[in-house]
């Protein structure tokens, strides 16, 4: 009898073993490119997520979760393509947070993510094309369109006393999107537009859009780029030919590494960024802190929810299956519900596994509206004594 006890007992716990699995998270992002400085704290960012649920036990049985770095460029949509399809074919990942920027995020989603049935969460990926694409479900972002982006800087450029602007962009969706954005708004509210133009990455030299840009004039220049390529080549550029003395960054340009490049010369400058505030962020940052890395960065608070919401989607659909799981991403983020912060993984997982509702609202205060994306909150900066300075959000 007491063998019959004792093998009934080891068959219901290596029944229990055999539904906890090895959850992987695909994280897609240019580690070299354009944006390689803020590459590295937005994964460290999702890989704070996974390890506060893996070491939990608490997801799907008592699930691990690992993370699975993939090098996307962040603009050579083929390499992005290439490191997706890596990612769930080779890495039979489980879901993936990314991509970074958006043209590739687009070509990665329509031609890997969606005939794959693969969840694609992007944590910076803005270009209001990203909208209307024909995701069929597989696609959220934690970081709000720059539809919304271009109300907001060309609110703050105006409450600058600025009447005119030229206008710099990348030559790619994000770019293309974020100025037409921001020429709409800034000309609807009263705002002239002197010139808007395109630039190359990668380029030595800047000279001829410079010259173009000097000759369009204006009270600032807005240079709708990457820090770590155009953007900063054109500024450059425009210092030392004594074009412009105040610029206006948006995302793809403010973080610590435009300061390193221009210190104090951008005392005149400003810009904005998604970015939220609370005990949210507060904790986030902390968190980050104790982790080693920079919280503050760019986008590393978006990627952490973004591999949050993913996990916590997989508790509430009981399945770590996309196909299954992408329909709770909604659910898990918005009320109602539980509040659910950063650190606070766990008792988000124990109330999902108890059939509760939760309400995440993460590092960057989330809050989804259709179809999937982030309502969207910003921080406000200037550069005054060569450092990055909040203002305020909005």
């Amino acid at each position: 009898m007491k063998k019959l006890l004792l093998a009934t007992a080891t068959l219901a716990l290596t029944a229990g073993l055999a539904s906890a699995e090895e959850v992987k998270i695909g994280l897609s992002l240019g580690f070299t490119g354009p944006l390689e400085s803020l590459a590295p704290a937005m994964a460290s960012g999702a890989e704070l997520a996974v390890k506060e649920v893996s070491d939990s036990g608490k997801l799907l049985d008592g699930s691990t979760v690992t993370a699975v770095r993939a090098d996307n460029t962040c603009t050579d949509a083929a390499a992005s393509v290439a490191a997706v399809e890596r990612l769930v074919t080779s890495d039979k990942v489980n879901g993936i947070m990314g991509g970074m920027c958006s043209g590739e995020t687009i070509a990665s989603l329509e031609r890997v993510g969606v005939p794959n049935g693969m969840v694609m969460i992007s944590p910076s990926a803005t270009s209001p094309a990203l909208t209307d694409i024909e995701d069929q479900g597989f696609f959220f972002r934690t970081s709000p369109s720059d539809s919304r982006q271009g109300e907001v800087m060309a609110d703050i450029t105006l409450e600058h006393g600025i009447q005119s602007v030229a206008i710099t962009y990348t030559n790619n969706d994000y770019g293309k999107g974020l100025a037409e954005s921001f020429k709409s708004a800034f000309e609807a509210k009263g705002g002239t537009v002197t010139m808007i133009s395109a630039h190359d990455d990668g380029k030595a030299d800047y000279s001829a859009e410079v010259g173009a840009l000097a000759a369009a004039g204006g009270d600032a220049l807005a240079v709708g780029g990457y820090v770590d390529q155009g953007g900063s080549g054109v500024m450059r550029g425009v210092l030392d030919a004594g074009a412009f003395d105040t610029f206006i960054l948006p995302d793809g340009m403010v973080g610590q590494p435009v300061v390193d490049k221009f210190g104090t010369e951008l005392e005149k400058s400003f810009g904005q960024n998604p970015a939220a505030e609370g005990e949210g962020r507060d904790k986030f940052v902390e968190l980050a802190k104790a982790a080693g890395f920079d919280g503050t960065s760019a986008f590393s608070a978006e990627s952490y929810d973004a591999t949050a919401l993913m996990l916590l989607a997989m508790q509430a659909a009981g399945s770590s299956d996309p196909r299954v799981y992408k329909d709770k991403v909604m659910d898990v983020a918005n009320a109602p519900g539980e509040k659910i912060g950063p650190g606070d993984l766990a008792r988000g997982l124990e109330l999902l596994a108890a059939g509760q509702d939760i309400d995440y609202d993460g590092a960057s205060a989330v809050e989804f509206v259709e179809p999937g994306e982030s309502a969207g909150t910003y921080r406000e900066v200037d550069f005054k004594g060569g450092t990055l300075n909040a203002v305020r959000t909005r």
